[in-house]
């Protein structure tokens, strides 16, 4: 059998993962790749011109077998993913085909939020309150265990999709009105009501935390700990602050925390992202999602020059790439991003960009929708753009993302006419 001369990467993408065009600069150094495209997305039909610039499609068809039978067909080097709705099916058909990669059982627990509460509670990690909701009949039963305030969200979901938060009966009233619609739709997934974890006050900044990490038989390395901006309503982050302003006693913590969680899901492939509350109490376990933050490799490229897609190509190869902790040489590093209104309408305008990009300590200023874009509304986080760059303090870091947010206005076109929104206003919205 004749080898070939570079290896074969088989991607499966679609939204919310590491943009195509980052995976493609990533991992070409190291290989060739073929993209592995969900049917029906329009995200994918959107960027397919982009993706097929890149490297060679075929078309996913929801089928194990059939989708197993197209891998193997394919013989690639390593099957990976950065899309959080494709972990599962990447775990499935790495082992399908005999290659490196989360094992299912890892992939599932990752993906079924009330599975992988039970997991960490089993191990002795976390202590939330957690019930599921399989039939909207379960929900009284389930809402009673659980108490109030409850965080309700898919056990299958991204993005904040479909996600609550409720402190009274009657906004539980409400969730259970649009959990009865999506039942009748034939939309219906289970969901999960946690106990909602109520941060400390932490103002300028977030009450929470995340910790990205890479899995490796070798062990777990947790290269950096981000700090966030506030999330707006209802839990749709917006920024992430390198180092973050906690101190070393309380990094520590978190980081022994995280390692044990993942001890007990049995990650051991790949990166992965925890999020955490800051309480009263010490921290607590949100979630943990078995890919790299949508923005992260953005930033980790911008901070420190390293492109953690190529570390991640190494790892699906295989190999044990040395990823040390990162040093950010005194310096504060931020990324913002305005987010879409709940409210549907079509974005008519963006006023302001020079300015901010012209703002000492912005490095850049993209955005990622464009003037006559239809924004769908909802709970999803949906980023409008992101503003980028580096401070000497964290106080100074949190006074230009300000200054960012006070320079930007946005015009969406709603039912009712058109409005223009300041930065600041957006999460009224």
């Amino acid at each position: 059998m004749t080898r070939r001369p570079r290896p074969l990467f088989a991607v499966l993408y679609d939204a919310g993962a590491v943009p195509a065009g980052e995976i493609g600069t990533g991992l070409a150094p190291l290989g060739d790749i073929v993209f592995l495209l969900p049917r029906g997305s329009a995200h994918v039909e959107q960027l397919r011109p982009v993706i097929e610039q890149l490297g060679r499609t075929h078309a996913l068809t929801g089928d194990a077998a059939a989708d197993a039978d197209l891998v193997r067909g394919i013989a690639p080097d390593a099957v990976l993913t950065f899309s959080e709705r494709l972990i599962r099916p990447a775990a499935e058909l790495a082992a399908a085909a005999g290659l490196p990669g989360q094992s299912v059982r890892t992939a599932r627990i990752f993906t079924d939020k009330g599975l992988q509460r039970r997991v960490l509670r089993e191990a002795g990690v976390d202590r939330t309150r957690t019930g599921v909701v399989e039939t909207p009949a379960d929900w009284p039963a389930v809402l009673e265990a659980v108490g109030l305030p409850a965080v309700v969200k898919p056990a299958t979901g991204w993005s904040s999709r479909d996600t609550h938060a409720i402190s009274t009966r009657q906004e539980a009233d409400a969730v259970l009105r649009r959990l009865t619609e999506l039942d009748a739709a034939g939309d219906w997934s289970p969901f999960v009501v946690e106990e909602f974890l109520v941060g400390r006050p932490s103002h300028p900044f977030g009450d929470y935390v995340s910790v990205e990490s890479l899995c490796t038989p070798a062990g777990i390395t947790h290269f950096v700990l981000t700090g966030k901006t506030p999330v707006v309503p209802p839990f749709r982050g917006t920024g992430r602050i390198w180092p973050s302003h906690l101190p070393d006693d309380e990094v520590e913590e978190i980081l022994g925390l995280v390692t044990r969680a993942l001890e007990a899901v049995g990650s051991d492939c790949g990166f992965t992202h925890t999020e955490l509350k800051l309480t009263p109490d010490g921290p607590g376990i949100i979630e943990i999602n078995g890919r790299i933050s949508a923005h992260v490799n953005m930033m980790a490229r911008e901070a420190c020059g390293l492109d953690l897609v190529r570390i991640g190509g190494l790892v699906a190869l295989g190999e044990q790439p040395f990823l040390p902790p990162f040093d950010f040489g005194g310096r504060v590093h931020f990324q913002y991003n305005n987010i879409a209104p709940v409210r549907p309408g079509r974005l008519e305008a963006v006023h302001g960009a020079e300015t901010v990009r012209a703002l000492p300590g912005v490095g850049a200023y993209r955005c990622f929708v464009r003037p006559g874009d239809e924004l769908p509304g909802g709970t999803t986080t949906l980023t409008l753009d992101t503003v980028s760059g580096v401070a000497d303090s964290h106080a100074e870091a949190v006074r230009t993302i300000e200054a960012a947010r006070g320079a930007l206005a946005f015009e969406f076109r709603f039912a009712d006419g058109v409005r223009r929104i300041s930065g600041p206003e957006l999460p009224a919205y």
